[in-house]
């Protein structure tokens, strides 16, 4: 039995892992795309960020 709940635990923290690094990439990929200086990374966006309620102005 002491297996399985090790097996048990090892997955909710691979888990949390996933999710952690899910939602770092997420944020940073939010931060880059809304807050990009360059004028032709902002146009490409600027549509999807309005559609989202994303603030870029």
């Amino acid at each position: 039995m002491n297996t399985v709940a090790v097996s048990t635990q090892s997955s909710v923290s691979e888990r949390a892992k996933a999710v952690a690094a899910a939602l770092v990439l997420g944020f940073v990929l939010i931060y880059t795309v809304g807050f990009a200086a360059s004028a032709s990374v902002h146009n490409a966006a600027h549509d999807t960020r309005h559609g989202l309620a994303f603030p870029c102005h």
